[in-house]
């Protein structure tokens, strides 16, 4: 009898034993299919945010002074569109070219004498020159991009949203003036803003008592454009910094992608 209880009680515990073995086997499997499942979706989320994913690829400093020269180059020939056509410069306030400041006494006077509507003439002149310039300004601008020596790429792209438009007009604006202005005289002459200011400063010049005015309007000209078409380039790199959809290249996504 106790032989029979000994070898039961031993089936019962090799049975609860065995039990406990299959238990720990199959916890053991589970945790390791739930390991290689997370190493797996972790691999697949890597590999989704190199292709596209939220996480950008490394850049150099290289990859973003090409980015930020490519958005100055967007810029150029999305603004000199817009400001040569007709009414770019003379219908947008913030590009608009006014009677020159120095000669301000000139047009005051000139007013009361009943000319303004020769001033308004001669005012449209000055911004059909800006606008019949702007044509041929991209070559102009592109040039000085293309030379525009920065050594600090990232430190642009992480500044203000304007950054890499100020650093071209700090650094490239006398060459760029050198090369521009050559290009407002021939649009001077093409629209004849000087057949417009000769008779204003003309009858100004026989009032008694006025000093002699006769502003160098190649210059002042020049320089309005200029301007006028910095402010439009900074509009795009804005845009280009702010909105996807204006990246319209794949070099402007990866690297304002990764700002």
């Amino acid at each position: 009898m106790k032989k029979i209880l000994i070898i039961t009680s031993l089936l019962i515990t090799a049975t609860i034993n065995s039990q406990t073995v299959k238990d720990i086997w199959k916890q053991t499997k589970d945790e390791v299919k739930k390991e290689e499942k997370e190493v797996e979706n972790k691999a697949k989320e890597e590999v989704h945010s190199a292709v596209g994913g939220t996480t950008a690829p490394a850049l150099s400093n290289e990859d973003v002074i090409k980015g930020l020269r490519e958005a100055l180059s967007v810029g150029t020939n999305s603004s000199t569109s817009v400001a040569s056509q007709l009414d770019g410069y003379y219908k947008n306030p913030r590009l608009f070219i006014p009677w020159p400041e120095e000669a301000k006494d000139m047009k005051d006077k000139l007013m009361k004498l009943g000319f303004e509507k020769k001033i308004e003439e001669f005012e449209t002149s000055l911004n059909r020159a800006a606008e019949e310039a702007a044509k041929k300004a991209g070559s102009v601008f592109l040039d000085a991009i293309t030379k525009m020596s920065v050594s600090d790429g990232f430190a642009i792209l992480k500044g203000a949203d304007t950054a890499a438009t100020n650093y071209l007009r700090k650094n490239s604006y006398a060459g760029l003036y050198s090369q521009f202005i050559p290009i407002v005289k021939e649009a001077i002459a093409k629209v004849k803003v000087t057949s417009y200011w000769n008779p204003l400063v003309t009858k100004y010049n026989k009032l008694p008592g006025v000093k002699k005015q006769n502003p160098n309007l190649d210059d002042y000209v020049t320089k309005k454009a200029a301007n006028g078409l910095f402010v439009l380039i900074a509009d795009e790199e804005a845009k280009i910094r702010k909105d996807p959809a204006a990246r319209v290249t794949d070099l402007l996504k990866k690297v304002f992608g990764a700002k």
